[in-house]
């Protein structure tokens, strides 16, 4: 089988923008290459992974699980644990879903036909833990994604399991699971992690429903998407664009866009949400990606 080719820059600039204090650990290494850990939660517990990611334009990412590697299928775990993590991490690195066709399709359009000229080996990232994710995109709501960073380590570092010294998964900080913040009381939530008081009632909403039933997985499944799209607009303090945010992280949907984004909005000329949702709809079913191609260019790490 064919190794997945990606945009080692593109990826590494993500991750290092999305990475979360005491969640991600990342190293930028002297020749420019770099290694990313953190905690995956498996059927049978949290495992550790690494990502390395070599200097060149563009490579295939090594997965390591635990001590074992996905290049040679040494041990790292239990078999399924060790399989469920390889797979969330594929899907964090975007390695889940070919850009090739989309590319293809979007290739003579006067806006995004240049930047996917350019880097037609850029993925849309996903998710090794998609509560975890859908928390910071709402602990992300109206504020920098620098921001957002700080209130999603200030969240793991109070209320995550932090593993022992003697652990292989030492050093880092296993997410809050949803039954530790459904139990929350929000006003302390609020004043442990700095957010609004109407940003902690989602969060704490958020969990309750996904203990409830609410299933943030991947699915390929529209009717699915649909559903869990209406269900987390349901909730007090979420709006279009958490939930479709969410549908393209967590979901993977590959045909999402966010006409409300500031960053999409100024990429495209600072044109209204109205006007650029109008604009995108040329763009589908690959709306995800042209997303990406417009934060990669003007803000994730433009070049």
């Amino acid at each position: 089988m064919t190794s997945p080719v990606v945009d080692l820059p593109a990826l590494r600039a993500y991750l290092v923008a999305h990475a979360v204090e005491g969640v991600d650990e990342v190293e930028v290494r002297p020749d420019g290459s770099s290694r990313h850990r953190r905690v995956v939660p498996t059927p049978g517990g949290p495992v550790a992974i690494r990502v390395t990611l070599p200097v060149a334009l563009m490579g295939t990412p090594v997965v390591e699980v635990g001590s074992g590697s996905s290049q040679d299928g040494g041990p790292g775990g239990p078999p399924d644990d060790v399989g469920a993590a390889l797979a969330a991490a594929h899907r964090w690195l975007g390695l889940d879903a070919d850009p090739a066709a989309a590319v293809e399709a979007l290739a003579d359009d006067l806006v995004l036909g240049p930047l996917v000229s350019a880097r037609p080996h850029l993925r849309v990232p996903g998710t090794t833990d998609p509560f975890e994710a859908a928390v910071n995109v709402v602990l992300g709501q109206h504020v920098s994604l620098a921001a957002g960073r700080v209130f999603a380590g200030r969240l793991a570092s109070t209320y995550g399991a932090e593993e022992p010294t003697d652990s292989p998964l030492a050093g880092l900080v296993a997410y809050p699971k949803p039954e530790v913040l459904a139990g929350l009381d929000p006003d302390g939530l609020r004043a442990t992690v700095g957010v609004t008081g109407a940003r902690a009632r989602t969060v704490v909403a958020l969990a309750r429903a996904v203990l409830d039933g609410l299933d943030l997985a991947p699915t390929d499944d529209p009717d699915q998407r649909a559903t869990t799209r209406a269900a987390l607009l349901a909730l007090p303090g979420v709006g279009p664009w958490t939930a479709d945010l969410v549908a393209l992280r967590c979901l993977r949907d590959p045909d999402v866009f966010l006409p409300g984004d500031l960053v999409l909005r100024k990429a495209m000329g600072g044109i209204t949400a109205k006007e650029a949702a109008r604009h995108a709809e040329v763009w589908a079913p690959h709306r995800s990606l042209a997303v990406l191609h417009l934060w990669t260019h003007h803000a994730i790490d433009p070049r």
